[in-house]
């Protein structure tokens, strides 16, 4: 049985999507000591669970997806038994820097099943952990980004880099010089690329929902060698993927998902597909 018992995060799973939703509203679903842990928990956890293949996160309510860092819990203010020693910076020397936000993301977690994020509100700063490393976003049209950082004295350093292969450099450089300034709406996200598709805010999940189970009828094998190609190719340069290119398809191709996409053709069933 799969252990879904978490404080932080939400987890159902049906018709072979996980939905995993940051469950902190009260605090924008920031992320403290415990959900880092549970998040990273789950990641791991994914990896060997063979009934799911798709993920939709997204965050609770309608206010927020996640803006970041729990500031209260990580910047010296309210801890308790949940909370780690080692917060944001801590170390006896600046080798040994504690990034928050290491084991967030999928990839990170060295999970290569494929994750869609349905943004549904605030995205900032360390939301961008996950969004980073997540396979296209889904935004509700009232959905916004930004990063504070610089406007409270931090370099923004970490949480853009993860989104530097997202968006083009000079609007993640924008976003990032320009703090609590400016942000950046859905509409304008999904016109430089970031977003993959705007949604009514009541139809955010439905439509994240449908993309998420049409990947997972495909054979897993296959899905997960094309994520793991692709990210590959923002990793090391189209030049260098190519050259992996054939070890890619040699361990995500086998005979038994070409034979479930073969049932597939020979059946005659046209998939009724929709275009965007």
């Amino acid at each position: 049985m799969f252990n879904a018992d978490f404080e932080t995060i939400t987890y159902e799973e049906r018709n072979g999507v996980a939905y995993v939703t940051l469950n902190r509203p009260e605090r924008h679903n920031a992320f403290n000591s415990l959900m880092q842990r549970e998040v990273h928990s789950l990641w791991r956890s994914l990896r060997r669970h063979d009934d799911v293949r798709c993920v939709v996160l997204t965050g609770a309510g309608d206010q927020a997806f996640c803006t970041g860092i729990d500031r209260m819990e990580q910047m010296g203010g309210d801890t308790d038994d949940t909370t780690d020693d080692d917060i944001v910076g801590s170390g006896s020397t600046p080798f040994m820097f504690n990034d928050p936000g290491d084991h967030l993301g999928p990839k990170s977690s060295d999970l290569w099943k494929p994750v869609i994020a349905a943004v549904n509100g605030m995205a900032c700063g360390g939301a961008f952990y996950m969004l980073g490393e997540v396979e296209f976003i889904i935004a509700a049209d009232h959905a916004t980004f930004f990063d504070p950082h610089v406007t409270y004295g931090m370099t923004a350093s970490f949480e853009p880099i993860h989104m530097a292969g997202a968006m083009p450099f000079n609007e993640i450089m924008r976003l990032s010089l320009l703090g609590n300034h400016e942000r950046l709406s859905a509409q304008r996200a999904h016109e430089i690329g970031l977003v993959s598709e705007v949604a009514p805010a009541d139809e955010l999940m439905a439509r994240a929902t449908w993309a998420a189970e049409a990947i997972a009828s495909a054979p897993a094998l296959a899905v997960e060698g094309t994520v793991r190609a692709l990210w590959g190719a923002r990793e090391f340069g189209s030049r260098n993927a190519v050259r992996l290119g054939y070890a890619y398809v040699a361990m995500g191709t086998n005979q038994e998902s070409i034979a479930e996409g073969q049932k597939v053709f020979e059946s005659g069933r046209r998939i009724e597909w929709k275009l965007r």
